[in-house]
């Protein structure tokens, strides 16, 4: 925080801020919001009362003294004064009443924050308090559960209103204040009794509702169903989304068991657990897979209540967020793993409060004017304009000898642009090419069928789908004449170049026929194919057996949509097939040096993996008229020009 000297009060904020988020019972993805007042020093000298408010878009686990704003207090003050004051204003105005301009934009509830009484104030969506007030009962019961010094208030807008409406209310004698559907607020002068008193209070919520764990998804059990069943909805949010998108089939017991029940679609008909939840499920989720009709009722749903904005707005997409389906399960739908991710566990933490709530008594959420309110609040509406998407978000590929070499680069790149990569090897560094969630390695030999139907299955159980296929892994035997060649490696060159990508290609032609931008396949082929050398013959014949594999497919599947094309590289060294024994062999059979030998093109280059991926991945990102065609990425070759 430039030139303003703060004392330890910042420090013992993000300390009681991050043991309030690392419960997600208390804060689920980045809710909740926390603040302590405290002086500063500015750059005149002058010293300032300031409020830290965690900034907007900080994850409370994990928060850093970077994630909090120095604001003013007596400026926020003044604002409350106000008798309105718009969203767009209100940002504008914390970000002039911050001291720092790199500080983060200070979280919508920072008015209610500087007004609060006490040093702390600590604000979570507790399941236990959510629970607790999603009834339709009096203020009363909700208060006689918590104790002596809570206010029950009912629910209202966050920002401005909420803010007005706590500034209007007596709070002589109250350490927290529940605002009904939303969450738990609690303040103080000592920040450590502030969080003891919060969790007190979940505590007791979470006795009466008797739950001892939150958004627990149970045991793992076996995903069962269709996986083409699993495409074709995939294909069909995608469609009404109007851009490629994610879907994952849970493996959750807890939620196989909720969308086996007879009465989920009145149970899941009642809206989000809190407001904020409808930004990653939407109001309801879809129950079944007729994914038009649920978008036809989600168009309906904006028609009715779009008078209720001011400004005119930007229709979200009407595809579903969440399925429930009895044979498929319980499935997620987003266009990032991190949204499949929150999505889940929203929905779990979901499931519970509903039915803790149901047995309090009858679970009741905000109305359909109240949701949509928050789904198309202003400022989730500017976020909109702002948001990029990689080249590949929301698809799926499935790289094959995607541990080291050309396969390696093409999983990175793809990776690096977006999509969910399913890589395939024999070595078990496959596993860990590329860290995080959207990433799966399955080792096995891909001449294997059951190795291939697994890594198949797997893409489409957790990502939804195929959409680009990249058959990387080869062989390259043993140099033999044709005179001397041994029938298993002979037999072995065929099974792994040929025999294999025939298999993969036979498995995934249902999923790519189904993807949203259109199927796409490359083969990494070699100049071989074209300009084969003596002592190859394995190899060579291989090779072009499997070309010819890909130009058939391209005259097949061409009225399905999906694009086959082949990429020709040459001398790309820094593969696991070249060895530095036979690098040194060819070199000396061309009557080379080792030097001479990986420049041997017209260029004088190096062709290296990472640039046969650059060619790879533009096939699959670009060309969307271009099918059963051949690129070389080889420098320049006099044979095959």
């Amino acid at each position: 925080m430039t030139g303003i000297v703060l004392s330890d009060a910042l420090a013992e904020i993000v300390r009681v801020s991050r043991a309030l988020g690392a419960d997600p019972a208390f804060v689920l993805h980045g809710g909740g919001n926390t603040s302590t007042k405290t002086t500063g020093t500015d750059v005149t000298g002058a010293t300032v009362e300031l409020v830290l408010v965690k900034g907007s878009g900080w994850n409370l686990g994990t928060i850093e003294a970077a994630g909090f704003a120095p604001l003013r207090r007596d400026r926020l003050h003044e604002l409350l004064q106000l008798e309105h004051l718009d969203d767009a204003t209100i940002v504008n105005e914390l970000r002039q009443a911050s001291l720092d301009a790199g500080a983060p934009t200070a979280s919508i509830e920072a008015l209610l924050h500087a007004y609060l009484p006490g040093r702390v104030v600590l604000h979570s969506h507790a399941d236990a308090i959510v629970s607790l007030t999603n009834r339709d009962v009096p203020d009363a019961d909700i208060a006689g559960i918590l104790g002596e010094g809570v206010l029950v208030l009912p629910y209202v807008m966050p920002g401005f209103p909420l803010a007005r409406l706590i500034a209007g209310t007596d709070v002589t004698g109250v350490d927290a204040v529940v605002l009904r559907n939303h969450g738990l607020f609690t303040f103080g002068d000592d920040a450590d009794a502030t969080l003891a008193r919060h969790r007190e209070l979940v505590a007791r919520a979470a006795d009466a509702a008797g739950v001892t764990a939150w958004g627990d998804p149970g045991e793992s059990v076996e995903r069962g169903g269709d996986t083409e069943a699993i495409a074709e909805l995939r294909s069909a949010v995608s469609a009404h989304a109007g851009r490629p998108m994610l879907v994952r089939q849970s493996a959750s017991a807890r939620g196989l068991a909720f969308a086996r029940r007879d009465d989920l679609e009145t149970l899941t008909g009642r809206g989000t657990a809190t407001p904020e939840h409808v930004l990653y499920t939407k109001r309801s989720p879809l129950v079944g897979t007729d994914v038009a009709a649920y978008a036809e009722r989600y168009r309906a749903y904006v028609a009715a209540h779009r008078s209720r904005s001011a400004t005119e707005i930007t229709e979200l997409d009407p595809a579903p967020r969440v399925v429930f389906d009895r044979d498929l399960g319980f499935l997620v739908a987003g266009e990032s793993v991190s949204a499949l991710r929150i999505t889940t566990d929203v929905a779990l933490h979901t499931m519970d409060v509903i039915d803790a709530a149901d047995r309090l008594g009858g679970y009741r959420s905000l109305d359909e004017g109240d949701t949509f309110d928050i789904e198309y609040w202003s400022l989730e509406q500017a976020k909109l304009a702002g948001r990029t998407r990689k080249p590949l978000t929301g698809e799926v590929a499935i790289v094959t000898g995607a541990a080291s070499g050309i396969g390696r680069a093409v999983a990175e790149q793809l990776a690096a642009d977006g999509a969910a990569v399913i890589g395939i090897d024999l070595s078990e560094a496959v596993h860990t090419v590329v860290p995080g969630d959207a990433w799966r390695g399955v080792v096995g030999d891909v001449s294997d069928p059951a190795v291939l139907a697994a890594a198949v299955d797997l893409a489409v159980r957790d990502f939804g789908g195929i959409d680009m296929v990249v058959i990387a892994a080869g062989i390259f035997p043993p140099s033999q004449p044709i005179a001397e060649l041994d029938d298993e490696v002979w037999d072995r060159a065929f099974r792994v170049n040929v025999t294999a990508a025939a298999r993969l290609l036979r498995a995934v032609h249902p999923f790519l026929r189904r993807a949203p931008r259109g199927g796409r396949v490359v083969l990494v082929s070699t100049k071989n194919v074209v300009a084969p050398g003596p002592g190859v013959a394995a190899y060579s014949a291989s090779k072009t057996a499997a070309a010819q594999l890909a130009r058939v497919a391209a005259l097949e599947w061409a009225g399905d949509g999906i694009r086959v094309n082949q990429v020709e590289p040459d001398a790309v060294f820094d593969t696991a097939i070249w060895t530095p024994e036979l690098l040194a062999a060819r070199a000396a059979n061309y009557g080379l040096t080792v030097e001479e030998y990986r420049t041997r093109n017209l260029l004088q280059v190096e062709v290296r993996s990472a640039t046969v991926a650059e060619a790879v991945v533009a096939f699959c990102e670009s060309f969307p008229a271009t099918t059963g065609a051949h690129l070389s990425v080889d420098g320049g070759n006099d044979r095959v020009i």
